[in-house]
């Protein structure tokens, strides 16, 4: 169980993100679930629906240090990453650290750099360090990207290789908000002044210690039964090319464990999956010539798998 004062500081945590971010308790609840399970986010979505306000949000609720960074055509791994500069003075180089070394990154329309910059978080999504001319260094802890993506079919985007998509625990969409959300935002004060003046409800401790915590929710062998059958079925259902891998199996895991927690359960069920698995599986699953788009496939492999 939780200490009675980290479990309100994840309920006034969750509620805030809410009160910032209008109409969205579902997605919010899955942002929560991926930084809990030590994940990455991807959220992919038009611009000006909240993609930006959710990150900032969630660094400000869980006293998280936050960077930004707007992908651009011409950025470069070493905007992101650092540098090293050499000092006359001391005669050897400087290590700049870049953005990356925050503990809340947002990497801001990530699909309108090229694959090169791209990649540069790869080993730091991956790793929790980066390597710069032969010198490895560690990320701060936690370590949590927010990466958002505008639709592949807008101008002036590359699609994220598959290597890169798989760094990311889930990828969600926020969509429009319902009307009386939007009412309160037309009427309202402007999100960023509410986040500016938004207070931290957890700290990087306690962050880490909802983590541990997280890990700890117990999962039954029949629900390792059933998500197997689910890695199984997605590897042998029309229209994949290409299923899910073992890693992404731990993956579901580990976010229906986070998921369990945050409902104040102290052990997975299926529920817990089935809210998670087309979020985790749908930028995953490789679809042949006929198959249409992942979400659809996803759905459809879920729909397939019974809860026995």
């Amino acid at each position: 169980m939780l200490p009675d004062a980290l479990r309100r500081g994840l309920g006034e945590a969750i509620a805030q993100v809410n009160a910032l971010v209008l109409g969205k308790p579902q997605e919010i609840r899955l942002a929560f679930a991926a930084l809990l399970s030590g994940g990455h986010l991807l959220i992919e979505d038009q611009p000006g629906l909240g993609k930006t306000t959710l990150a900032h949000a969630l660094a400000v609720t869980l006293g998280l240090r936050f960077e930004r960074v707007q992908f651009t055509s011409d950025l470069m791994p070493s905007d992101i990453l650092g540098v090293s500069v050499y000092d006359a003075g001391s005669a050897r180089f400087e290590f700049h650290p870049g953005p990356v070394f925050a503990q809340v990154l947002l990497a801001d329309e990530i699909n309108r750099a090229p694959p090169r910059t791209q990649s540069a978080l790869l080993e730091a999504m991956a790793e929790q360090q980066v390597s710069i001319d032969g010198t490895t260094h560690a990320l701060p802890r936690p370590f949590f990207v927010i990466a958002t993506q505008n639709p592949v079919d807008l101008a002036g985007t590359y699609p994220l290789p598959d290597s890169q998509l798989d760094r990311f625990l889930l990828r969600l969409s926020l969509g429009y908000p319902d009307e009386a959300a939007e009412r309160e935002l037309l009427i309202g004060a402007d999100r960023r002044d509410l986040i500016a003046n938004a207070t931290p409800r957890l700290g990087p401790d306690s962050v880490l210690e909802l983590r541990a915590a997280a890990d700890r929710v117990h999962a039954s062998d029949a629900l390792l039964d059933y998500v197997q059958a689910l890695l199984h079925r997605s590897r042998h259902h029309p229209g994949v090319r290409t299923g899910l891998s073992p890693r992404a199996g731990i993956a579901l895991l580990r976010a229906a464990r986070a998921h369990a927690l945050l409902l104040g359960r102290e052990h997975a069920v299926p529920e817990d999956v089935q809210a998670l698995f087309i979020h985790v599986a749908a930028h995953r699953l490789a679809p042949d010539a006929d198959g249409g788009d992942g979400r659809a496939l996803a759905k459809s492999v879920l729909h397939a798998v019974p809860v026995d």
